[in-house]
């Protein structure tokens, strides 16, 4: 890097070294727990409910995939997707107890435990957790090869996309402690483009595999435009109401009874009655406001 170039950077004159190594301290909201290690940090065992399925979790994009998925199983009849829903609050470091560390080595949520089987069986990232709950209740993942591999198309697409919207956009824009223009602008330059794709490709289609309603959609709607809407508050900014075909499919899905109860489980708020922290029966829906 020549002299000249080194000025224009952020900080003045910053050059990378040969050799990275962490600060003793770093802004934004989550510059205190992040850290270049992985492993447990403090011991606290994981909470354990009645149902056979126990969640570790909490509501954001990623999360919301999970409860949305239980919940349309229930809708759909089988009964044994009852589940434990417990927070794991991520802005509080909770992912870095060893209990949760012990299911999840890599201390991100969710992280599922299906105690039905002998030994109990941990299953993580959210993509493998939709992928296994599809498969072991036979729902939202088609059977036939052709739909069968456009869903697993649009999941993947979805896991490949999120670190762009969240580590990318949503950091730079809502969480880092300064405002960087090439940071910002490179990665709304990359979200645009993914509603495009998206707007594009539900112009003649009704769901994302097809006219099938399969878990490539509740992969991709709490992200696209959820999270621009929701946690980054991004939607004006990146003028979302430009893809109207991408709009019709997030407010059908949205209006779907099952969605609306997904996305409001392991969710905090300052207002009461809004999100439930923890979900251990269906009754506990009946505690929120409409």
């Amino acid at each position: 890097m020549n002299e000249s170039s080194a000025l224009d950077n952020l900080p003045s004159g910053y050059v990378p070294p040969k050799v990275w190594r962490p600060k003793n301290e770093y802004g934004g909201q989550f510059g205190s727990i992040n850290r270049p290690v992985s492993g447990a940090r403090f011991e606290r065992e994981l909470p354990v409910g009645k149902h056979p399925l126990q969640l570790y979790s909490q509501g954001t994009p990623n999360g919301q995939k999970i409860t949305i998925l239980l919940e349309e199983l229930l809708a759909a009849g089988h009964a044994d997707a009852e589940y434990d829903a417990w927070l794991i609050d991520i802005f509080k470091g909770d992912q870095f107890g060893s209990g949760f560390v012990e299911i999840n080595p890599n201390s991100k949520i969710p992280a599922l435990v299906d105690r039905a089987t002998d030994p109990p069986l941990p299953v993580f990232e959210s993509g493998s957790i939709l992928l296994y709950l599809a498969e072991r209740f036979g729902a939202f993942l088609p059977t036939e090869r052709r739909a069968r591999t456009q869903t697993l198309n649009w999941l993947m697409w979805q896991m490949g996309s999120a670190p762009f919207v969240g580590g990318g956009l949503g950091h730079f824009y809502a969480y880092a402690p300064l405002k960087i223009e090439y940071a910002i602008d490179r990665y709304a330059m990359e979200t645009k483009r993914q509603l495009h794709v998206l707007d594009t490709h539900l112009a003649s289609r009704e769901y994302l595999a097809g006219d099938q309603y399969t878990i490539a959609d509740m992969a991709v709607w709490p992200w696209h435009p959820g999270s621009l809407y929701g946690v980054y508050n991004t939607h004006e900014f990146l003028a979302v109401e430009e893809y109207p075909h991408l709009l019709r499919w997030y407010r059908a899905i949205g209006a779907r009874p099952a969605v609306a109860r997904g996305r409001r489980v392991n969710r905090i708020s300052a207002i009461p009655g809004e999100f439930l922290r923890e979900r251990h029966d269906a009754s506990d829906f009946d505690t929120l406001t409409p």
